[in-house]
């Protein structure tokens, strides 16, 4: 049974760790099952967030203002994280966020996880459902939802209460599983590319809330994919 971890979770401005960014970090360490360390932050994006993310998280552009960028935060946080196993609530996103920002930054990051939606999917058919705030209120577990630290905690002392519940004969379902993300690092954004999104910005009176200046290829990319589908050619 692995009883000593880190407990992962990330707030996003999207689904995609190659075009969104982190905006909340919560980390808990965890040994022989007792939780003896945190790492939290908020983290600045370099772009205004969109409803949707303020009305989930309650995180606004305010409260990040003055927040460290990703690539002051990643090396802190991996060096917190050291060699142990990571545990979380759909593990899988929030490693790849953060195997997409050490691959930007020539950084090595490959790790073992334990995810307790999977384990969730897999022990409690029953249930209605497996997110992880109905799980919660299921178990009786504290949870501040939404919140990097908050759902930190709350998978920990989920994963804690399923080993008591069903470690003894589902060994296998508990073992650390390769967690397999893919990312190539990113690249600033062209000349070619700052041109054509100009123009497209001052074709539809557009304004974004980010600095042109400091896009990666991809994201320009993606917002330029945007402003086409929405307004055409």
């Amino acid at each position: 049974m692995t009883d000593t971890y880190t407990a992962l979770d990330l707030e996003t401005t999207g689904l995609n760790p190659k075009t969104d960014r982190i905006i909340e970090i919560g980390a808990v360490k965890v040994r022989r099952g007792e939780a003896t360390d945190r790492f939290w932050s908020f983290v600045n994006p370099g772009r205004a967030l969109d409803e949707r993310v303020v009305g989930l998280t309650g995180i606004c552009d305010g409260m990040l203002a003055d927040a460290p960028k990703i690539n002051d935060l990643t090396g802190p946080l991996l060096e917190f994280i050291g060699d142990d196993v990571l545990v979380g609530h759909r593990i899988l996103f929030d490693y790849s966020f953060v195997k997409k920002a050490a691959v930007d930054q020539s950084m090595v990051f490959h790790k073992m996880g334990i995810d307790t939606l999977k384990l969730s999917r897999k022990l409690l058919p029953e249930l209605e459902s497996r997110r992880l705030g109905f799980l919660c209120r299921h178990y009786g577990i504290e949870h501040t939802a939404h919140r990097a630290l908050g759902d930190a905690l709350a998978a920990s002392d989920l994963y804690r209460k399923l080993v008591e519940l069903y470690y003894e004969g589902n060994e296998e379902e508990f073992a650390p599983k390769e967690l397999v993300f893919k990312v190539k690092k990113d690249t600033p954004v062209t000349k070619r590319q700052k041109e054509r999104l100009y123009k497209l910005l001052d074709r539809h009176k557009l304004t974004i809330g980010c600095n042109v200046d400091k896009l990666t290829r991809s994201e320009a990319d993606r917002i330029m994919n945007q402003i086409l589908a929405k307004y055409g050619r």
